[in-house]
């Protein structure tokens, strides 16, 4: 079963897909590299972009984002979490199958949890922007509703007790994401200071070029990493075991394209001695990661003699990511927020998407870039209006900087 099929099939006819399910026999193996791996990490990098490339607004301190290093610390612990938390699921719904009449079955409880937490990696795609995660907790309750349904088919269960069955398991399930948000909390805090379409039925294939076609070789990539990592379990060489395990991971964590980003020396360049009028004070550079998924940054603060006017630039090169940002750019997202503080605005210009905000109090503006899918140049300023930011970074030559991939 392809991963794109069984996520729209479990998504939008739910109860025939619980059946073909339990028809099969897929290796759990399979269905963690092939299938919770790709959706999982697509979550986690959406989480990191939003959180510190976009950023996410924070009361009065306004636009805040996590710096790269911890961002990145966070989506691996989300990564690794998210097939912790099935496989912790899959145990409680395995012990309590015999208190609901239920049949017990480790490897069937496996994908019950698994399935059923689907529409929750897929709706965290927009978390792209933060301010949409509200969409999740949505998921969230229809992932309740397609456990429901699983445990039936899957684990045997009798209709009349599959309703008791279930809210147990999701008692459960909360516990258990309150224990690990508050390990979760620990590793970010240490950085602060359209779904699938409906009607599209089964043996639907995209064009390689469309959002979905990407998906789905996406998902081809990860079945060959699967394999990669088949043989060399059958091999019995416990490096060439390391060596394929991580050579999945990298898979999921760049999308499918394992890019490199660019050397530090490409990215100075185009951090200008001067913006918006203001000279430069500092420049820093970071370039960090692992392999597979690395980030390169340039950065620079410039200010005014009397500190009245700042702005801090940033050009980044999401380098692992960008395979994940292409993916995460079918969603067309976009949207506005206002307040009595601020305005918050994301749109497209082409093939780019612009974040913009705006405090009302005129002391602080932010206008963010992201083009080839892949680089982001973002321009904060405090004192400093937004058209001012706008052309600042237009200034900067952005053909260049997207002609570096």
């Amino acid at each position: 079963m392809k991963l794109v099929e069984r996520a729209k099939n479990i998504i939008l006819s739910p109860k025939a897909e619980w059946q073909a399910v339990a028809a099969e026999t897929t290796p759990d193996s399979q269905v963690i590299v092939g299938y919770v791996l790709p959706l999982a990490a697509v979550a986690a990098i959406a989480g990191f972009i939003g959180m510190s490339l976009v950023g996410m607004t924070v009361g009065m301190f306004g636009s805040v984002r996590m710096p790269i290093a911890w961002g990145f610390a966070s989506a691996v612990y989300h990564l690794v979490m998210a097939i912790v938390v099935v496989y912790v699921l899959a145990f409680i719904i395995d012990a309590l199958a015999p208190t609901f009449g239920a049949e017990k079955s480790l490897s069937r409880a496996l994908k019950v949890a698994v399935y059923a937490y689907t529409p929750v990696w897929v709706a965290s795609i927009v978390t792209i922007l933060p301010m949409l995660g509200i969409l999740v907790l949505l998921a969230a309750i229809y992932a309740i509703y397609l456990l429901y349904l699983g445990l039936v088919p899957l684990m045997r269960a009798p209709a009349e007790k599959a309703a008791g069955y279930t809210a147990v398991v999701v008692i459960a399930g909360i516990v258990l994401s309150v224990v690990i948000s508050a390990i979760g909390g620990l590793v970010v805090s240490a950085g602060m200071p359209g779904m699938i379409a409906p009607g599209a039925g089964a043996g639907v294939t995209f064009d390689r070029a469309s959002p979905m076609g990407k998906l789905d070789d996406f998902n081809r990539k990860m079945e060959e990493a699967n394999q990669r990592v088949e043989e060399a379990r059958k091999s019995g060489d416990p490096n060439k075991q390391m060596e394929a395990a991580l050579g999945a991971l990298g898979t999921a964590l760049s999308g499918g394209k394992g890019v490199e980003p660019v050397q530090l020396a490409e990215l100075k360049p185009l951090v200008p001695e001067a913006f918006a009028g203001l000279p430069r004070a500092d420049l820093r550079t970071d370039r960090s990661g692992v392999k597979g998924f690395m980030v390169a940054k340039a950065a620079a603060t410039y200010r005014d003699a009397d500190g009245k006017k700042s702005v801090d630039l940033e050009v980044t090169d999401t380098g692992g990511a960008a395979g994940l940002m292409g993916l995460a750019a079918w969603m067309g997202v976009q949207g506005e927020h206002e307040d009595s503080h601020r305005r918050e605005v994301t749109r497209s210009d082409g093939d780019r998407l612009v974040h913009e905000v705006v405090d009302k109090d005129g002391k602080r503006s932010e206008y963010t870039i992201v083009l080839g899918k892949r680089f982001v140049v973002s321009a904060t300023g405090h004192g400093v209006d937004l058209a001012t930011l706008e052309s600042g970074v237009k200034a900067i030559d952005l053909g260049k900087l997207a002609a570096l991939k």
